[in-house]
C-alpha cells in the first residue's frame, strides 16, 4: 500500500514537472520566435468568433437567472433596487470569468487536445522533431496567443450579455425601471471588480489552453488514448478553474484591502 501510495505521487510529480517545463518552453518559443500571423489569426477565428454563440447563450441566460433570483429573494425586503448591482457585481467578478472558461474549455480546449492527440499517436508530432520544428512553437504558441487574447474578451462579453439579460427581465417582467436598474451600478461597481474579472478571465485562459495541448501533447493508446486524453484534460481544467478561482478571490481581495488601508493612511 505504501508503495502504490510512494508510486502514484512520484508520477504526481512528474506530471506536474512536465506541465511546467511544457508551459516554460510554450513561453521561451513565443518570445523567442513569434509564431506567423497566420497562424495565431487562424486560432483567433476558431477561439473567438467561434465560440461568441454559446458564450452569449450562456451570459444572456445567466442575466435572467440572476435577476429572477434576486428580485424574488429581495423584493419582498424592499431592496429589489440592488438587482442590477447583484447582476453586474457577480457577471464581473465571478460568473462571467467562470462560465466563459468552462464553455471554452467544452468547445474549444477538448478539441485542442484532440487534434493534438490525434497527431501524437499518429507519430506527426515525432515527424515534426525530425524535420528541426519545434512543435510547441508551431502547434501550442499559437493557441497559446490566441487564447490568452479571445478569452478575457469573450469573458466581456458573456458579462455584456448578462447584464443585458438581467436588465430585460427586470424591465419587462418585474417593471423596474433603467435608471434603477444601472444607476446603482455606477456607485457600486468599481474598477476593481472590473480588475478582478479581466484577470481571471486571463489565468483562466493560460489554464485551459495549456492543460488541455499538455493532455493532447502526452496522448498515448491510439484512437481510445486520445479519448482518454480529452476527457482528462476537460475535466482538470474545470477542477483548476475551480481551484484558482478560489485563490485569485482571496489573493485579490487581500490586495485590494491592503491597498484601501495604504491610502487611507
Amino acid at each position: 500500500m505504501i508503495a502504490l501510495v510512494t508510486t502514484q505521487s512520484v508520477r504526481f510529480l512528474e506530471m506536474i514537472g512536465d506541465y511546467i517545463s511544457l508551459v516554460l518552453s510554450v513561453f521561451a518559443a513565443t518570445l523567442r520566435t513569434p509564431p506567423s500571423w497566420r497562424l495565431v489569426r487562424e486560432h483567433l477565428f476558431h477561439i473567438g468568433v467561434m465560440s461568441l454563440s454559446v458564450v452569449a447563450i450562456t451570459g444572456f441566460t445567466t442575466g435572467f437567472v440572476l435577476a429572477a433570483q434576486s428580485f424574488y429573494q429581495l423584493g419582498e425586503k424592499g431592496l429589489s433596487g440592488v438587482t442590477g448591482v447583484l447582476v453586474g457585481k457577480a457577471m464581473l467578478t465571478e460568473l462571467g470569468p467562470i462560465l466563459t472558461a468552462f464553455m471554452v474549455t467544452g468547445r474549444v480546449g477538448s478539441a485542442m487536445c484532440a487534434e493534438l492527440g490525434s497527431m501524437k499517436v499518429t507519430e506527426q508530432i515525432d515527424a515534426m522533431r525530425s524535420m528541426a520544428v519545434n512543435p510547441n512553437a508551431y502547434l501550442i504558441a499559437p493557441r497559446f496567443i490566441a487564447g490568452i487574447i479571445m478569452i478575457p474578451l469573450l469573458t466581456l462579453f458573456s458579462t455584456i450579455m448578462g447584464i443585458f439579460g438581467g436588465y430585460l427581465i427586470a424591465v419587462s417582467l418585474f417593471h423596474m425601471t433603467a435608471a434603477s436598474y444601472f444607476n446603482p451600478m455606477q456607485v457600486h461597481i468599481t474598477l476593481f471588480d472590473v480588475a478582478s474579472g479581466c484577470i481571471k478571465s486571463f489565468i483562466f485562459g493560460t489554464l485551459l489552453v495549456t492543460v488541455c495541448c499538455y493532455k493532447g501533447m502526452k496522448t498515448s493508446g491510439g484512437a481510445a488514448g486520445v479519448g482518454r486524453s480529452t476527457t482528462q484534460s476537460v475535466v482538470t481544467s474545470y477542477i483548476l478553474i475551480l481551484v484558482a478561482d478560489f485563490l485569485l478571490t482571496l489573493g485579490l481581495n487581500i490586495i485590494n484591502q491592503e491597498l484601501k488601508y495604504s491610502w487611507m493612511q
